[in-house]
């Protein structure tokens, strides 16, 4: 069973995820609220996975991915990005993000991105 970082701004955001991958039978280790808590709780709790949001305060996801991937390079983190925020997508994925989804998803779509990862 895959372990999974939760990591969104938005308390609805991370309950919506958290319920879609435990449908799914995913362990969630743990969330955070912005990239600075993110990179903590990576240090910490070594998930598997962390799905990113990528707009959040204090750090926002891009920086976190990149800080996180200095921790350790293999990494495998999936951005989250609003509508007409995509244009961010390509800065994430270069640095290092495996995949995105953008927002509004449903649960197969998240469910399909985390199973190309």
């Amino acid at each position: 069973m895959k372990r999974i970082l939760i990591v969104d701004d938005a308390a609805f955001m991370r309950m919506s995820i958290r319920a879609m991958l435990e449908n799914a039978a995913f362990d969630i280790v743990g969330e955070a609220e912005n990239g600075d808590i993110a990179i903590k709780k990576y240090k910490e709790l070594h998930p598997d996975i962390v799905t990113m949001d990528i707009t959040m305060p204090i750090m926002d996801g891009i920086q976190a991915i990149k800080e996180i991937k200095k921790i350790d390079s293999r990494a495998i983190v999936i951005m989250i990005t609003a509508l007409g925020q995509e244009h961010m997508v390509k800065e994430a994925v270069l640095s290092g993000a495996k995949g995105f989804l953008v927002k509004p998803f449903k649960e197969q779509d998240l469910l399909n991105a985390l199973s190309k990862l």
